[in-house]
């Protein structure tokens, strides 16, 4: 619905009752239940034009609008921020993704002074933010689940960990190309204060070293994903931690990882291998190839061999190098073309037991 579209659906807005039809002719008529329904209608823009039509539009605006995204708004998001957040009170989830960096860190003060509901925030590719952001998030949005702060490059590995130490219910957090945050004092912290995190991309941040995701696994025994692609510094010492310590690990990135070899895809073949010795023709069920490692790319990571990696696909069925089911990525890595997911074998299986008719 767009701005100009209020009038019209106001004009069209009756209330029946008493046995007549009593037609509304003021905004301020409405009540607060049926403009709180008006409000969940609306798109983002439009919820922006309705909070300035009347102090009734403000109040339900503030009761009914739980998510918002500005990534629309191209060229004055700052002071879109600042004048709004005070109205959003009651702000879930809110979208700040740019395309050219705008916000600056009174505009994420403001929010954490207003919005202490705040769950999902996604201030990626604020360039121009500092750590003065991130102490502001510790104090103000202490209910954070989910944060993206990717191609946030200025953030100091201090402020994040002191945010970790006061936003202890993050379940996703992306720090892709922070390379300044992301290091292994900063997921020591991670690992210390945040048991309930569940998704983590640290692509391209290539301080992070073993040191820091051996304290993550230990720490966060619920870990599902993990994007170490590009961390060049990590061996095998981290992906065994994981492999240990991360029961219900997914989704893995290694690409680019080199320092990896075979030592550490047995840690993940043996770990939480379910019938690895289940003849390939028998039928599993939806929740058998759902466990274990589901996304694993290791292009890049030349030092692996075919028995290797092999294994791991043979213990998790959920592992696929078949056209349109990648889920293990292997380019780059020439040696490895020889290993084939389950499919293949099942596939040749049928080819073999399929009686032939002579025509």
């Amino acid at each position: 619905m767009k701005g100009g579209e209020l009038e019209v659906c106001f004009e069209r807005l009756m209330m029946v009752g008493g046995g007549r039809v009593n037609i509304i002719s003021d905004w301020n008529e409405i009540p607060m239940e049926l403009l709180l329904r008006i409000v969940s209608l609306l798109d983002d823009r439009t919820v922006i034009v309705a909070s300035a039509v009347c102090c009734g539009w403000r109040d339900a605006i503030c009761l009914g609008v739980t998510h918002l995204s500005l990534s629309w708004c191209k060229n004055n998001m700052n002071n879109m921020v600042l004048s709004l957040a005070p109205k959003f009170k009651n702000l879930r989830g809110l979208i700040l993704r740019q395309d050219k960096p705008q916000l600056l860190d009174n505009a994420v003060e403001v929010i954490a002074n207003n919005c202490h509901d705040l769950e999902d925030l996604d201030l990626s590719k604020s360039f121009k933010l500092s750590d003065r952001s991130l102490y502001a998030l510790a104090h103000g949005c202490q209910n954070l689940i989910k944060l993206n702060i990717s191609g946030c490059s200025s953030f100091s590995d201090n402020a994040l960990a002191y945010l970790t130490s006061y936003c202890k219910k993050l379940k996703i957090l992306n720090l892709c190309g922070c390379v300044k945050a992301a290091s292994d004092k900063a997921l020591k912290a991670i690992g210390y204060n945040c048991s309930q995190l569940q998704s983590l991309v640290l692509g391209w941040c290539e301080e992070v070293g073993d040191d820091g995701v051996t304290s993550l696994a230990h720490g966060c025994h619920d870990l599902r994903a993990l994007d170490l692609c590009g961390c060049v510094l990590i061996t095998d010492e981290s992906v065994i931690a994981l492999a240990n310590n991360c029961p219900h690990l997914r989704s893995l990135g290694l690409y680019y990882c080199q320092n990896i070899t075979d030592q550490a895809i047995y840690a993940l073949a043996h770990s939480r291998a379910t019938n690895k010795h289940q003849a390939w023709g028998s039928v599993r069920t939806r929740d058998e190839e759902g466990s274990g490692l589901m996304n694993l790319n290791i292009s890049q990571c030349t030092a692996l061999t075919p028995p290797a990696v092999q294994a791991l696909c043979d213990s998790f069925p959920a592992l696929h190098t078949c056209p349109g089911r990648h889920s293990l990525i292997i380019s780059g890595c020439l040696n490895l073309t020889s290993v084939h997911c389950a499919c293949a074998f099942q596939a040749h299986r049928v080819d073999h037991t399929l009686p032939h008719h002579a025509y």
